[in-house]
């Protein structure tokens, strides 16, 4: 007895010993987070406390993704976490990625979180190689992602140089052509300026629109075998089951969309399909592991039930998800409009200062000139004047030694002269003093003018420098009239901030701004159908540049294919239109013939 409760209690104590949490580690694209989760939590559990840590409602495309021996698989929500064959050391890792991808993801990725996990996933694929993008393609995104992490270009803080760290384009583009890095961020960064005024969640909806038309975005890949034993690959996507040949990821060679396969199912390895017309006989096919059918038939399941969604009406939570977004959409456009004006007035106002600025110190200059050419003007007048009285007491003197000779004429002439040598004598001194008056006559006569053409000198000096003073005093008073106005024109600490209060961020729609938000989306929508048909034709020029620095050798054959694709005028979308048009029952056939 004594044993028997001994031992009840031993085990009692083991059980109170048992953890009754454990911890997990969830990645996303971008962060990690560590969880501590209760052994009876289901895979439901964990995955709304992911979701409602990361802000995520539009939780139907995301699942949590763990790996068993090299496969991979997604955590079930009606089970519990521990139940799953994940590993049991801890922290149990899971990724939490997008398991579901929408048709159309302007339409149907509704809140922010939502594009933005989409968009890291997309580019990693692409990238990784995962998802085959065309060279010139790639660029294009890389531009767009570039705008989504570093914002609007500025050549002064986006230097040569700037994007030497960053992973844009895939190795395999990379690798195709001669090209350096600083010729691909060259052409990058031309397409990146192009995108000004985009704001991140817009430049990764760009991103997303353009990826999603790539033949491989979105699918699934499995290795399956068909009754023949043919080794093929089945593709699962938003669209449905498609078939390609094992050398062919791009271009399917059977499809079948959601709305023609009534049910799903598998036994061991062999998986069945049965079309909606009860007349058309089952086709199966056979893959290589079970852990892989189960994994097949999630991802049918969960596709074909987003298919048959897609064209309901939206549930209440939808509509408001997306009435919230609309919203939200209009209130950021009107802010970043609102933005844009503060923006342009302070640049405008900061030109205007530059202007005047540059204004005042052209007239700084004027006015030294000026000061100078007055210094100058006093000097020359000083100097004129001077040599004018010079000139002016020569001249006196010149008339002074002229009266006098005239007197000693006068006197030599009324003195008697008896001889006729003393006369001849007297005669020839006459004719001296004669000449010699003459001569000073004419000096001083000249020098008379000589003073003359020095004064009007002097008057026309003074009149320059008082021209020169009164320019002076014009520049002067227009220096303190610009340096008044370009104290009033620097920036004041009252103009428009780029601070974000609470009073700046609510708003009233109105019905006139209603309306002018929807002219401003309907031109929004003429200007995007424009810049679509100059980015193809970017595209193309793009294409035709590298064409010739192109290693041919080096070309993949996903390469090769896509050219072939291009040169037929094949897309995505086209190609799959086409192979429905043969009838479901005609397409079951060939598979099973293939």
């Amino acid at each position: 007895m004594a044993g028997a409760i001994a031992s009840r209690m031993s085990f009692s104590s083991l059980k109170r010993k048992q953890p009754k949490t454990f911890t997990v580690r969830v990645g996303t694209m971008d962060a990690e987070m560590e969880f501590s989760c209760e052994v009876k939590w289901k895979g439901k559990d964990l995955f709304d406390l992911v979701c409602r840590t990361l802000g995520l409602r539009e939780t139907w495309f995301f699942g949590l993704q763990y790996t068993i021996k090299d496969t991979v698989a997604w955590l079930k929500m009606d089970k519990k976490v521990l139940d799953h064959d994940v590993p049991t050391e801890e922290p149990v890792t899971f990724h939490f990625l997008a398991k579901f991808y929408p048709e159309n993801a302007e339409e149907e990725l509704v809140q922010e979180i939502t594009q933005h996990l989409f968009f890291l996933q997309v580019k990693k694929q692409i990238l990784d190689e995962k998802i085959y993008c065309p060279p010139e393609a790639s660029v294009l995104l890389a531009s767009y992602a570039v705008q989504a992490k570093y914002g609007d270009y500025d050549p002064n803080v986006h230097k040569r140089g700037f994007l030497a760290q960053e992973e844009l384009l895939p190795k395999r583009v990379i690798n195709l052509y001669q090209m350096t890095p600083e010729m691909w961020e060259e052409r990058i960064t031309a397409w990146y300026a192009e995108h000004r005024g985009r704001a991140r969640d817009e430049a990764e909806m760009e991103y997303l629109k353009i990826a999603q038309d790539l033949e491989m975005y979105g699918v699934n890949y499995f290795a399956i075998r068909n009754k023949k034993g043919t080794e093929l690959l089945l593709g699962v996507d938003a669209l449905g089951l498609h078939i390609y040949d094992p050398d062919n990821r791009l271009t399917p060679k059977i499809s079948f969309p959601w709305n023609e396969i009534r049910n799903i199912s598998y036994s061991d390895k062999e998986f069945t399909i049965k079309p909606l017309d009860k007349k058309i006989d089952v086709f199966k096919f056979n893959s290589s592991k079970l852990r892989v059918n189960k994994l097949i038939l999630q991802l049918c399941i969960g596709n074909h039930d987003l298919f048959m969604r897609r064209r309901k009406a939206d549930s209440l939570e939808v509509q408001q998800m997306k009435a919230q977004a609309r919203e939200e959409k209009a209130r950021k456009q009107m802010e970043r409009q609102r933005l844009a004006r503060e923006k342009q007035m302070r640049e405008e106002a900061e030109r205007t200062r530059d202007e005047l600025e540059r204004r005042l110190m052209q007239l700084k200059e004027e006015a030294t000139m000026a000061n100078e050419a007055l210094m100058r003007s006093e000097e020359t007048a000083d100097l004129l004047a001077e040599k004018a009285q010079i000139t002016e007491e020569e001249a006196k003197l010149l008339a002074q030694k002229a009266a006098e000779a005239e007197q000693e004429m006068q006197r030599i002439k009324a003195t008697a002269i008896r001889t006729e040598e003393e006369k001849r004598l007297m005669e020839q001194k006459v004719l001296e003093a004669e000449m010699l008056a003459l001569k000073m006559a004419e000096e001083s006569e000249r020098r008379a003018k000589e003073a003359d053409q020095l004064k009007q000198d002097l008057q026309e000096a003074r009149e320059s420098e008082r021209r020169a003073k009164q320019k002076l005093l014009e520049i002067t008073s227009k220096s303190s009239y610009t340096s008044m106005n370009s104290s009033t024109t620097a920036l004041p600490t009252d103009l428009p901030s780029f601070n974000l209060i609470s009073e700046s961020l609510s708003f009233d729609f109105k019905d006139t701004d209603m309306k002018r938000l929807s002219m401003e989306i309907e031109k929004e929508k003429v200007e995007y159908m424009e810049k679509s048909k100059h980015l193809q034709e970017q595209l193309n020029e793009l294409k035709t540049e590298i064409e010739a620095l192109k290693l041919k050798e080096r070309e993949t054959a996903l390469d090769i294919l896509h050219n072939e694709n291009a040169s037929r005028g094949n897309s995505k979308h086209n190609t799959i239109k086409k192979l429905t048009l043969q009838s479901t029952k005609s397409r079951v056939a060939f598979f099973e013939e293939l």
